[in-house]
């Protein structure tokens, strides 16, 4: 392969992306990245852009039926944009929630407020509730439908009946 075809290649694959979010109305890193400059106060942008910011997000809320069941609060820091694979579909995220790297949140996740924090590389399953002030490690996983009531140490898996901790 000639370096024609892979700048065509490239080109045709910006291309598709572009394309891609005109017709979802959603585009992930344009989304986190402007929500970023939206919900923080220290941020130098002119009031104008954070305006313009805070129009594009809410139309991608309503054109995606996120004002229904859905709440990424304005006090939760997200260090890197959160991994959505069905996307915001019920989640509920409290307002002073510190999340230290990236993140995998499936569908109907409920982690509320209390000053937590979220370590890099979590993920957690569809349904999972967080309680208030819970800190969670490095490398977890919380299993679907889990409720977690205790912190959790860096590299452990949480699953059902009963949660309980398992370590790697």
């Amino acid at each position: 392969m000639n370096i024609r075809n892979v700048m065509k290649y490239c080109q045709s694959a910006r291309l598709g992306i572009l394309f891609k979010s005109i017709i979802q109305h959603y585009n992930h890193d344009k989304y986190w990245k402007r929500r970023s400059i939206v919900v923080n106060p220290h941020n130098r942008t002119s009031i104008l852009m954070k305006l313009y910011y805070l129009w594009y997000i809410k139309r991608c809320d309503a054109f995606n039926n996120c004002s229904f069941g859905t709440n990424l609060n304005s006090g939760a820091v997200f260090s890197s944009s959160p991994i959505l694979p069905h996307g915001p579909n019920g989640i509920i995220v409290g307002h002073d929630l510190i999340f230290e790297g990236s993140v995998t949140i499936f569908q109907q996740v409920t982690i509320m407020h209390g000053g937590g924090k979220i370590g890099n590389n979590v993920m957690f399953g569809a349904g999972a509730k967080v309680l208030p002030g819970i800190s969670i490690g490095n490398n977890v996983k919380v299993g679907a439908n889990c409720v977690v009531i205790e912190d959790i140490p860096d590299n452990a898996t949480v699953v059902l009946p009963r949660p309980r901790i398992i370590v790697h």
